[in-house]
């Protein structure tokens, strides 16, 4: 009540557009704003228009300071429809435990706020942190799943989009890292085949800490069935890598 009397000041007559979590949105007109009630008639019923038809998950690994929190905030602008924080190697978060119910909470009501704004018709969900092995094992099942790495230098997301990537055999050097020599692609499950033939309706990213991944974590990423990729020729920062992957798949699938 405090956002719709003291801040927009609105009145009797004066029309909203009111959001039920259900992806359907309310346009009404207001007949009464009271201290503590308001009420109004409904004009007309509609889907909403804000929401992706592409259902994507990302998964941000911890960061430091507010950065998470913004990228909670301009990820579900964006049109993300899932969070899931994720405790790599290289986190300043070491355990699950070190995330509180407080900062939990916290975080739910930054994307509340920003669904509200942006006029989403289904809040985001936000998972439960994450060990890194949980979060791959989860991430497999998607039609397409992704993990960002700055030190990929055949594959980038938007070639895996256009489907231009070609599998490729895995060459293993003693005491390296597995990388692909020609060709960016690991060799796809029957399933993933199928599913990366048509449009990809769930889509899972990865995206790493300040420092990135390590080479045993990509390893761990291949193994599970993750695609790792680039999402260009500069290197972004661990707050923004998530929004740009987001932006280039939306976009690619016309749901930005």
């Amino acid at each position: 009540m405090h956002q719709l009397r003291d801040v927009l000041r609105l009145r009797p007559d004066d029309a909203i557009v009111v959001l039920d979590d259900s992806g359907w949105e309310y346009s009404l007109h207001l007949t009464r704003v009271e201290h503590d009630v308001a009420s109004g008639l409904v004009d007309r019923k509609s889907l909403s228009r804000s929401e992706p038809r592409a259902k994507l998950t990302l998964y941000q690994s911890m960061l430091k300071g507010h950065h998470f929190e913004w990228v909670l905030q301009k990820g579900t602008e964006l049109g993300i429809v899932e969070f899931v924080p994720l405790v790599s190697d290289r986190c300043v978060v070491s355990s699950l435990e070190d995330v509180s119910q407080s900062r939990f909470e916290r975080w739910q009501r930054i994307i509340r706020e920003a669904a509200e704004q942006s006029q989403r018709g289904r809040l985001p969900r936000l998972q439960a942190p994450m060990l890194f092995p949980q979060a791959c094992e989860r991430g497999r099942g998607a039609d397409l799943a992704v993990i960002a790495w700055e030190q990929e230098s055949v594959c980038t997301l938007h070639s895996m989009l256009s489907h231009t990537c070609e599998s490729q055999p895995v060459v293993r050097a003693r005491g390296q890292s597995v990388r692909w020599e020609t060709g960016p692609l690991p060799q796809l499950s029957s399933d993933r085949q199928r599913s990366s033939a048509r449009r990809p309706f769930s889509i899972h990213i990865f995206i790493g800490p300040e420092g990135g991944f390590t080479a045993r974590e990509i390893d761990q990423a291949r193994r599970y069935g993750l695609t790792p990729v680039s999402l260009g020729p500069r290197i972004l920062r661990a707050e923004t890598a998530g929004l740009v992957a987001t932006t280039m798949v939306l976009y690619h699938l016309g749901d930005l």
